[in-house]
């Protein structure tokens, strides 16, 4: 083994553990790799960066931006919604109604903000159902997943695959290559989850906010009498603060209002203050009758009685610009003119100290905001890299026909001049994109916003860790071993151990990252065996995509994690059968399908 191979399997080991210990966000891991492996010599710097400009990262780009279009004009929020009525009469065949709609929807528009969009409508459907979200939230995450491994535009991992591939100078990965299998895994998927996942996910309520959260603190109204120290007085010397502990969220003036005050406003008599307070300590500000004047808002099932505010949930997404930061870094309450309350972190509920807690994805934030305020939540919600979920009720967004038909219709056409083979489908999303941006259907703005950025780094870095493990000769010598210990298995025992090492590392690590590192292994091992490389190497596509064990495998199971109540266990229960299953169906499947029998 070369001095190169060496440095690259130190890089590969550290990368794995930083991916599994969640210690750096998993595009900046991405970075890292990419710049090792350039210091180390291992790779030039023109191979290094050769990820950016590799033809999967730019169609992963442009696919974000259609998808983006497409739920812009509000299509898929009105079908969502239309969805629920169904509900409400036959609940069983509406679950495998909206599987089977949000695996379609899967197969050509990104997964996340789909799933993000259809998460406050399940909510809501099971409560006029009579059902509890959390037998659905992990069914609709699920499908997003089984329909993303459909078709070559499904999901980031299917097109890295496809890129390296043809960096290796194979083709034959169209469009629809991968699709008799993921149809076959499609069918099992449902199926399971209709007849036994559904059985083995738990029945939890979903609670009020004030017990969800154990609530403890109050939001209350203060008037300042003249007879108060407080008058006259900073903020931040007053006694609110450092007696009584308070967060002053507003001062109301006459008719001026004043949000967020800082710590050297000065508080003059009768003005009437909205804090944020424990409440023992409502109980010892009221023993100073006169001083303050104290009116508790109550927190309620879903808002507060105040004028014109209200409580939100905010799940915090994997690509969210929130997650490894703390509140205080991102200066939170005049980013999302939001107060936050209380932040849920798994099963630990923490009320104090909140702008210091380091975030991540899956946590959620219970926050104040105004009424007027949450519309404009819902569009950063709507957004392809939003930063958070929603929990309520969610905002309809006006239908545009006129837009969504020329979008559809592109959609249409570049997907049927790919699979004939006509334009390749780098070529029909620049297109297709470009005709949007001329037409006026999406702005050059809406472009960068569109475009999530983390995803585009991730595919960087893993490509150029394909790219040393291929150069470095790693990838003879891993499939060489492969072969070697499950020949005596045939070719179903070798196609079963590519399947469940991409899987369970996976699991651990960016399913991205994992499918460029096996993504090479498969195409030596076809090598070596003077075999078809296309179903090794979508076996290395549907293993990356097909994670259900844990609630970080993928995205959208980070982002159902808390808002359907559940725990840990709760995704091995029903997902390591699932995976069981996935992993046997395709240790047969692909064998037969391609004729290696």
């Amino acid at each position: 083994m070369t001095t190169a191979a060496i440095i690259t399997l130190c890089i590969i080991a550290a990368a794995i553990v930083l991916f599994a210990t969640e210690a750096l966000p998993v595009d900046l891991v991405a970075i890292l790799i990419l710049v090792s492996l350039i210091l180390t010599g291992v790779l030039t710097p023109q191979e290094g960066i050769k990820g950016f400009s590799n033809k999967a990262t730019i169609t992963v780009a442009f696919m974000f931006v259609l998808s983006a279009a497409l739920l812009k004009t509000g299509a898929l929020q009105v079908l969502a919604h239309r969805l629920s009525s169904l509900f409400r009469y036959k609940f069983n065949a509406g679950m495998l109604l909206m599987m089977l709609l949000i695996a379609v929807i899967s197969a050509f528009v990104n997964n996340t903000p789909i799933v993000a969009m259809f998460i406050p409508v399940v909510i809501q459907i099971a409560h006029n159902s009579g059902q509890e979200p959390s037998k659905m939230l992990i069914p609709l995450s699920f499908a997003s997943i089984f329909g993303g491994m459909c078709t070559l535009i499904g999901t980031s991992t299917n097109i890295l695959v496809s890129g390296i591939a043809e960096e290796n100078g194979i083709e034959g990965l169209s469009m629809f290559s991968m699709t008799p299998i993921a149809g076959i895994l499609l069918v099992v998927g449902i199926a399971y989850m209709s007849i036994f996942g559904t059985k083995l996910l738990p029945s939890r309520s979903k609670k009020t906010l004030k017990k969800s959260f154990d609530f403890n603190q109050y939001i209350t109204e203060i008037e300042l009498l003249p007879q108060s120290n407080s008058v006259e007085t900073k903020i931040m010397d007053s006694e609110l603060i450092n007696e009584f502990e308070m967060d002053i969220i507003e001062v109301k003036r006459n008719c001026e209002v004043f949000t967020l005050p800082q710590g050297d406003f000065i508080l003059n008599a009768h003005d009437i203050l909205k804090v944020k307070c424990h409440a023992d300590k409502i109980r010892s500000l009221k023993g100073k009758a006169k001083s303050f004047a104290v009116s508790p808002l109550k927190i309620g099932e879903d808002d507060l009685t105040g004028k014109n505010a209200a409580l939100v949930e905010m799940v915090i997404t994997s690509s969210s610009e929130i997650h490894g930061k703390t509140l205080k870094e991102l200066d939170f309450r005049r980013r999302y003119r939001a107060i936050p309350l209380a932040v849920k972190q798994r099963d630990d509920i923490t009320q104090d100290d909140l702008y210091d807690i380091k975030l991540h994805a899956g946590d959620v934030i219970l926050a104040e905001v105004k009424s007027h305020y949450i519309k404009t939540l819902k569009k950063k919600e709507a957004q392809q890299d939003a930063p958070f979920v929603l929990l309520s009720a969610s905002h309809l967004t006006d239908f545009n026909k006129p837009k969504f038909i020329a979008v559809i219709s592109l959609i249409f056409v570049i997907i049927t001049m790919a699979a004939l083979n006509i334009i390749d489908i780098l070529t029909g999303t620049i297109a297709a994109v470009t005709i949007l941006m001329l037409t006026k259907v999406i702005r050059m703005r809406d472009v960068y916003k569109a475009i999530n950025w983390k995803i585009i780094f991730l595919l960087a870095g893993a490509l150029s860790l394909g790219l040393a493990i291929d150069k470095t000769g790693l990838d003879v010598m891993i499939a060489q071993l492969l072969v070697n210990q499950l020949s005596p298995l045939g070719i179903i025992g070798i196609i079963s151990g590519l399947y469940i090492t991409t899987s369970l590392l996976t699991e651990v690590m960016s399913n991205n990252a994992s499918a460029a590192l096996m993504a090479p292994i498969a195409i030596a091992t076809a090598s070596t065996l003077e075999a078809n490389p296309i179903p090794f190497l979508i076996t290395i596509m549907l293993a990356a995509s097909a994670t259900f064990m844990t609630p970080i495998g993928y995205q959208t199971n980070t982002m159902v994690y808390t808002a359907g109540q559940y725990r840990f266990k709760d995704f091995f229960k029903v997902g390591v059968l699932l995976n069981l299953s996935f992993w046997v169906t395709s240790s047969f499947v692909i064998p037969w399908y391609f004729g290696l029998l």
